[in-house]
């Protein structure tokens, strides 16, 4: 017999529940009415190299009918290893159908991010980084974890030359997550007067 609306909404609260407990600090509530959560993920506590974020959209037929909608959002993460760790999340899926996945989403991350750390991969190049988050406007990461976006703007400030350090940031505004066709959207948008501004 398929599990009904009750069972699926309380298996969520269960998962979620869980997953909050396990994780602390570096689990999310983007929006409980619209199940929109995210996961910092890093391959160490102390001093981390390689981290991502995961967020995830819960449709109503999740765990037993529906796949979360995921995003994965790091800088860094393009490409090829972009379409590598998708696939892997889509396999454990399918491996697990009708299951409460998330957990086993997260530590398949925290897994590849261990094996980045410890391969010959260079470290993620900083100033390139940030390039890539004005570029892309893939910053959702970025904000969402306030110490990472203080750790960029002092990376900004070492980078930029005495004369404008008076500059103030402009503030950045955060409109609502869309959702359309297993894609999430999120317009940021920030008051500039000066070039620099938008470089910064």
């Amino acid at each position: 017999m398929a599990a009904s609306d009750t069972e699926r909404a309380q298996q969520q609260i269960d998962e979620i529940e869980a997953l909050s407990s396990i994780y602390g600090d570096d689990w999310c509530v983007v929006d409980e009415d619209e199940k929109i959560y995210c996961i910092k993920i890093s391959d160490c506590l102390d001093q981390p190299k390689w981290t991502l974020c995961l967020q995830v959209i819960l449709p109503p037929g999740y765990p037993t009918a529906e796949p979360p909608i995921y995003q994965l959002n790091a800088p860094w993460l393009q490409g090829q290893d972009y379409t590598k760790l998708a696939n892997s999340l889509e396999e454990i899926y399918v491996q697990n159908l009708g299951e409460s996945i998330l957990y086993l989403w997260v530590e398949k991350i925290r897994e590849v991010l261990v094996e980045k750390a410890q391969s010959s991969d260079p470290e993620p190049d900083i100033k390139k980084t940030t390039e890539e988050v004005v570029e892309d406007d893939g910053d959702d990461f970025l904000l969402d974890y306030q110490p990472i976006q203080e750790d960029q703007i002092k990376m900004l400030n070492y980078m930029t030359p005495e004369s404008q350090e008076d500059e103030e940031l402009p503030p950045i505004h955060h409109g609502n997550p869309i959702t359309d066709r297993r894609s999430t959207f999120q317009a940021h948008l920030a008051p500039v007067v000066t070039t620099r501004q938008v470089s910064r």
